[in-house]
């Protein structure tokens, strides 16, 4: 049996992109702005996390008017919801597996 960590993804894994797909699964579209700000992200750093996962097949990205300022939407690919699934399923599998764990006895270490 493999150890869940290296199942992780790491273009998933990463903390803001995880969050990203997390909020986008959520809404299931996600306008730019109300990710930024619930993410505490600057407009660049989402902008270029957005781009990793848009080249992963993850997300799609929308552009359009909402009366006449421009906005931009996000949505999960059915790629993006398979790959947060899997993420998550891991993460659990991790968390069981040190919660199972026998805890170590300090005293037992080295020094």
């Amino acid at each position: 049996m493999t150890h869940p960590a290296i199942g992780l993804d790491d273009v998933v894994h990463q903390r803001v992109r995880l969050g990203i797909l997390t909020v986008a699964h959520e809404a299931r579209r996600v306008e730019f702005g109300f990710l930024r700000a619930t993410l505490d992200l600057t407009t660049g750093n989402l902008s270029q996390h957005l781009t990793v996962l848009e080249k992963a097949g993850l997300v799609e990205i929308e552009k359009g008017y909402e009366g006449r300022r421009g906005r931009t939407w996000i949505h999960l690919t059915a790629a993006g919801r398979k790959a947060l699934d899997d993420e998550i399923s891991q993460l659990k599998r991790l968390i069981r597996q040190v919660e199972e764990a026998p805890a170590a006895d300090p005293a037992a270490e080295p020094s």
